[in-house]
């Protein structure tokens, strides 16, 4: 049985982290900010987990968007991941930061960050338009208002974009629960920011002793 080339694996695809900072946080409405930060963390916890090819950026990091989310920092620290700062809107545009995602060297490019109508609009139509495949993690995208993000995201969904969503991300990764060299660091993950969903694997952890 050969496993869907449509279906995300940890090696086909790259992650690209779009300015998850303070200053671009403060705007977003379209979904609260407790909410993303934990989405933000499913998704970077994940890439993580799985060795995902993961590129951090930022826009003018230290003259006003200010520092990434804590969530994005536990699992990539900026010590050792060397943050892409820009001063473009759309990321795709920006000299290093395209450097640093076409040397992935993936046919398939997965974004997440803030503003979904600008900052995730940009580099998933200059994606598409150079031939990859563009998914993007819609619950791990935030905007200034519920209108904003939903008509970028269907934009992009016209333009040929695939929504995902946080936990499908993570779960699409794993696909199979006998795989036991990540299933411990995935449920943990879902423990602490799974919410509903976390409580429950703690609760069948607990109960069944497995």
């Amino acid at each position: 049985m050969k496993p869907s080339s449509n279906l995300l694996t940890p090696d086909n695809h790259a992650l690209v982290l779009i300015d998850f900072e303070g200053q671009m946080a403060f705007a977003t409405h379209n979904i609260p900010v407790s909410e993303l930060r934990t989405n933000v963390a499913i998704v970077s916890g994940a890439s993580k987990i799985f060795n995902v090819a993961t590129v951090v950026t930022t826009v003018a990091e230290e003259s006003f968007s200010g520092p990434v989310f804590p969530e994005v920092e536990e699992f990539y620290p900026i010590a050792n991941s060397g943050y892409i700062d820009r001063t473009t809107m759309n990321t795709w545009e920006d000299e290093n930061a395209y450097k640093a995602i076409v040397a992935k060297n993936k046919k398939k490019i997965v974004l997440a960050g803030l503003w979904t109508s600008v900052c995730i609009v940009g580099p998933a139509l200059s994606a598409i338009e150079e031939g990859y495949e563009v998914y993007i993690i819609t619950d791990a995208c935030g905007d200034v208002s519920k209108e904003a993000h939903e008509r970028a995201v269907q934009r992009m969904v016209q333009a040929g974009a695939i929504p995902v969503t946080s936990i499908q991300y993570l779960l699409e990764l794993q696909r199979d629960w006998a795989r036991e060299a990540t299933y411990g660091p995935v449920t943990s993950l879902m423990k602490k920011y799974g919410g509903s969903y976390g409580i429950g694997i703690q609760y069948a952890h607990t109960m069944l002793k497995h």
